[in-house]
């Protein structure tokens, strides 16, 4: 069974920006000389916790950091950019990079409705139908980012638009969603689909039940592919284990309960101040759909996931928190998740 890795890039309480990126970096090549199949950042906006804004320049910093491990965006947002930037900027990517490169796209906003605002219209962006247009966006990604490129029809004429001048390679297009419509929209279009599993942790299995049933092979995907994503914090004892996952549980509560959003908080600011009573049954919800334990425990839980779902491919979202004292350029219950699951399993 392969494992992967999903990074937001979160930003602690005792860190800058510029503290979280180094961090990345060095989760990263943990996660290369572990031997992890890929690592993806995420798209998130004016999130205080969050420093996962740019997935393209993420990318490009992690695959200079590494040797050999997969990078790419889970995913990049594409009703937020116009997709001839996109495809620019991945087949740039995939030129530097050849063969280490995946473009993960979704379709939600990834922000709130001010930040979408600012990211689609602020600066003349994206129309306004830039939803309703998906489909024909990724249509136009993809065929934007190969050698030949796309015909663009204007004022009578044919004018060739490429994304870059001559590229020899095309990194693979992912599709990603939390909802049934991007499992219909890669069966259609034959393209590999990853659902959402480590944000709600409901409704995967029929969104990859209907992704599979209506799949239409392409030569460049004869069949279809998926993985599963999922939340992990592993430590040498179950117990250690759910207190480095408390922020996290925290801040998704935050999140569903619309509460501050502050920057991640460290292991003993986030015991000091529990949950209200009336959220602690969404905090114990939560805890059950994710991999927290010893290695042995989020070993057999990684297992029974992938044989429940039927994959061959778990990327784990390393969640575990910090304690106070860490260095502040450094994540290293998130390395020491990373490595304990890989040598249980």
């Amino acid at each position: 069974m392969r494992l992967s890795v999903l990074d937001l890039v979160p930003v602690r309480s005792d860190q800058s920006t510029g503290d979280a990126l180094t961090a990345t970096r060095r989760l990263a090549r943990t996660a290369d000389e572990l031997g992890f199949h890929r690592y993806w950042l995420a798209e998130h906006h004016n999130m205080p916790a969050v420093a996962a804004t740019n997935p393209p320049v993420l990318i490009s910093m992690v695959a200079a950091a590494t040797e050999r491990i997969r990078v790419g965006s889970g995913g990049v947002m594409l009703p937020n950019h116009a997709p001839l930037v996109v495809a620019e900027q991945f087949a740039l990517l995939e030129a530097a990079f050849p063969g280490r490169i995946d473009l993960g796209i979704g379709r939600a906003p990834g922000s709130d409705p001010v930040t979408s605002w600012a990211l689609r219209h602020g600066a003349g962006g994206v129309d306004d139908q830039a939803v309703a247009r998906f489909p024909e966006y990724v249509d136009n990604v993809v065929a934007m980012m190969g050698p030949e490129g796309v015909g663009l029809q204007l004022q009578g004429r044919t004018h060739p638009l490429r994304a870059t001048p001559h590229a020899v390679g095309r990194p693979p297009v992912w599709l990603l969603g939390s909802s049934d419509y991007s499992a219909r929209l890669a069966a259609e279009r034959g393209l590999p689909y990853v659902f959402a599993h480590h944000f709600s942790g409901q409704g995967t299995a029929e969104a990859l039940a209907l992704y599979r049933e209506g799949y239409r092979p392409t030569e460049e995907n004869p069949t279809p592919r998926t993985f599963l994503t999922v939340n992990a914090s592993v430590a040498e004892s179950p117990a250690e284990a759910l207190r480095l996952a408390l922020p996290q549980l925290q801040a998704m509560v935050a999140l569903r309960t619309g509460g501050p959003l502050l920057p991640q908080r460290l292991v003993e600011d986030a015991e000091a101040d529990p949950v209200p009573a009336t959220h602690q049954g969404l905090l114990d919800a939560m805890a059950r759909r994710w991999v927290i334990g010893s290695p042995d425990e989020a070993a057999k839980a990684v297992r029974e996931l992938a044989s429940t779902y039927d994959v061959d491919e778990v990327m784990v979202h390393p969640v575990a928190g910090a304690h106070t004292g860490t260095a502040a350029d450094a994540s290293p219950a998130r390395e020491e998740t990373l490595r304990l699951l890989t040598a249980a399993l």
